[in-house]
């Protein structure tokens, strides 16, 4: 069994992201979508828990898959045939996310633990006898401890569905973040069975992270088109394009083009991507207020604030560069004062956004992400480049 194993490894020449990778990840521009649309509905704290808790599901999502064609090869057709499925799965929990936790709970629940249990099983079958296997037993492992709140909660309401499935998801990060401790196997630090590649890692989260991008260009294209095209609207579309391509930029900007070194030169690659995994995923977390902002704003660019909305307006920025931050910390082990600036300005000056239309509360963030943009430009000009030095 070993050889027919070690014919669904990804070859250590092909460390590319696939096609099949780059077209899995377009159903997170639904995803992200729905996300947005369920909170816009609920614009409230409970409203911000319950996306959490299904952003976090979701994330774990393309996690694993993003593991598994790490080590598996995507030309492989019954790795196809597994990405293809997952992709369908996540397809329909982002259909019932906006009412995930009213009446389909079920239904979203169901179809999580069939998504990632399923594949997880047949690996683990398929790659019996190989090193590798221990990787997707622990995968498995935690997919199933994981499933159980899940269950549960699919079949509760109220308070007891919010515990249980924050639990659930809180239980598969923990996992995740101390190296997938596992019955029998301890944890997967410094462990050759997952056979990390930098190259690939850092081409998925750029590829995830451009894809959220467009998330925030659809939104504020569709928006756009749909409003009476006066110069509120003309202005606030403005705003929103240049916001994005400040967001692409500082995330390019040096730490976002050395990430594959970085994991490459790390004493612990597993815990250095992992890092680059959390930090990532606050930066695309960071996009689904941006999202919800950018419509609010488009629609009634004079209109009057509320906490709630100065909270998405400033927050979609705020996880951004914290996330940027860490991914920062990550490659460099280090991060940049203007970040930390950044994310303090917008906190500390939300209070005094209560006074301003929308549009004008919307420059706000514009205006400081161009200044770490201004000042990251600054900062490196004349400079040799800087060489990744990660702490991990």
């Amino acid at each position: 069994m070993t050889s027919g194993a070690a014919a669904l490894l990804r070859r250590p020449e092909a460390p590319r992201a696939a096609f099949l990778e780059l077209f899995f990840d377009l159903v997170f521009v639904f995803t992200l979508a729905a996300l947005a649309a369920g909170l816009v509905k609920n614009l409230s704290w409970h409203g911000a828990f319950h996306t959490l808790v299904l952003l976090l599901a979701l994330w774990m999502v393309w996690t694993a898959t993003s593991g598994l064609t790490d080590r598996l090869d995507p030309q492989h057709p019954v790795v196809q045939l597994l990405v293809l499925a997952t992709m369908f799965g996540t397809l329909l929990m982002a259909a019932a996310a906006p009412e995930a936790f009213d009446g389909k709970g079920a239904f979203f629940a169901g179809t999580w633990v069939v998504t990632q249990v399923c594949p997880a099983v047949l690996v683990v079958f398929l790659l019996r006898g190989h090193e590798a296997w221990r990787a997707f037993v622990r995968v498995l492992f935690w997919h199933c401890v994981a499933s159980v709140p899940w269950i549960v909660g699919a079949f509760t309401h109220g308070v007891a569905r919010d515990v249980l499935w924050a639990s659930a998801v809180g239980l598969e990060c923990a996992a995740l973040a101390f190296g997938l401790p596992t019955p029998g196997l301890g944890r997967a630090y410094m462990r050759p069975e997952f056979a990390i590649s930098g190259e690939h890692l850092a081409e998925r989260h750029r590829q995830l992270f451009i894809v959220g991008l467009g998330e925030l260009v659809l939104v504020t294209g569709l928006t756009f088109s749909g409003s009476e095209f006066g110069s509120g609207q003309i202005a606030a579309v403005v705003v929103a394009f240049v916001t994005t391509a400040l967001l692409w930029r500082i995330y390019l900007h040096r730490a976002g083009s050395l990430l594959a070194v970085a994991i490459g030169a790390a004493g612990d690659p597993v815990r250095a991507s992992i890092w680059a995994l959390y930090s990532h995923l606050l930066m695309v977390g960071g996009i689904v207020p941006s999202a919800i902002a950018v419509e609010l704003v488009i629609e009634h660019p004079f209109g009057h604030v509320q906490p709630a909305l100065v909270a998405v307006i400033l927050g979609g920025p705020t996880l951004f560069l914290v996330g940027r931050g860490m991914f920062e910390y990550a490659v460099f082990g280090r991060v940049s004062r203007n970040r930390v600036i950044g994310a303090g300005l917008l906190v500390v000056g939300s209070p005094a956004m209560m006074f301003l239309p929308r549009l004008l509360v919307a420059v706000v963030p514009a205006l400081v992400l161009a200044w770490i943009a201004v000042t990251d430009g600054i900062r490196a000009r004349g400079r040799p480049a800087e060489l990744p030095a990660p702490p991990l």
